[in-house]
């Protein structure tokens, strides 16, 4: 087997081809410095840490402080909370798109009883025990056309809506535990990862932004990198909050 070049910084190293991004990554980083990372740019493309290099590679990580980590984490967070709901909710529930925001994450679901404020505590409680199951987040890429038989077994019809519409043959689908998604990724290695979390509110969507289509429930989260700045976004949010009623009284004259 041909072998390929990685470097990181200044450091180079020849390996097997076929070799993991982290099988790198113990060989040019130390411990402290991989648990840092929670995913890299392999010649300038973002991808997970269980991804084979099959050429020549310039790797840069992607370190947990940085944006790109943030945005990487609250994608992923979106997925758990996807499990979370399922697991909860069962088949009644249909699973549409849900993407990494500014400051945190949604997901977009279809059931026949809307999701409220008053389910948040439970779905946050399951999501909290999927990230304790340590669940890996596992890539494959797989044929459209089973892609689609798949999700159109599993009732997720939105996904197949997706799938019909894509003109490429393979398409890349990411499974934690028994949960299945369509997405390009790249998400962090393993669910234990996501630890400080909040279900923010729900609105309603229609899909595709199509008034013509169904309203879906779209449930927000926020996620941060620790539970400090996660508690100061909310405390900041809700002084926001508080000036923003006070003007709007002041303006309506309903404070004298």
């Amino acid at each position: 087997m041909a072998e390929i070049a990685v470097k990181i910084d200044d450091q180079e190293e020849r390996f097997p081809g076929s070799i993991t991004v982290a099988e790198v990554l113990k060989s040019l980083m130390s411990g402290k410095q991989r648990k840092q990372t929670i995913a890299v740019y392999a010649n300038d493309k973002a991808v997970d840490l269980d991804v084979e290099l099959a050429e020549d590679t310039v790797i840069v990580p992607i370190k947990k402080d940085s944006p790109e980590a943030l945005e990487i984490l609250r994608h992923s967070t979106s997925h758990i909370m996807a499990q979370a709901v399922r697991e909860l909710f069962g088949e009644e529930v249909k699973i549409a798109i849900g993407p990494a925001i500014e400051n945190g994450f949604y997901y977009d679901f279809l059931r026949d009883t809307p999701f409220s404020p008053e389910d948040f505590e439970k779905i946050e409680q399951k999501m909290a025990e999927i990230a304790g199951q340590a669940l890996s987040f596992s890539h494959r890429d797989i044929s459209r056309q089973e892609a689609i038989e798949m999700f159109r077994e599993q009732g997720e019809k939105y996904k197949v809506e997706l799938l019909e519409e894509m003109v490429d043959d393979t398409v890349s689908i990411y499974q934690q535990g028994s949960f299945v998604d369509l997405c390009r990724g790249p998400h962090i290695p393993d669910t234990s990862w996501v630890k400080d979390f909040k279900l923010l509110r729900v609105a309603g969507a229609y899909w595709r932004g199509d008034e013509k289509n169904k309203m879906l429930t779209r449930i927000y989260g926020l996620a941060f990198e620790t539970k400090d700045e996660l508690a100061a976004f909310i405390e900041q949010r809700k002084l926001a909050m508080e000036r923003d009623h006070r003007k709007l009284g002041r303006e309506l004259d309903l404070f004298h």
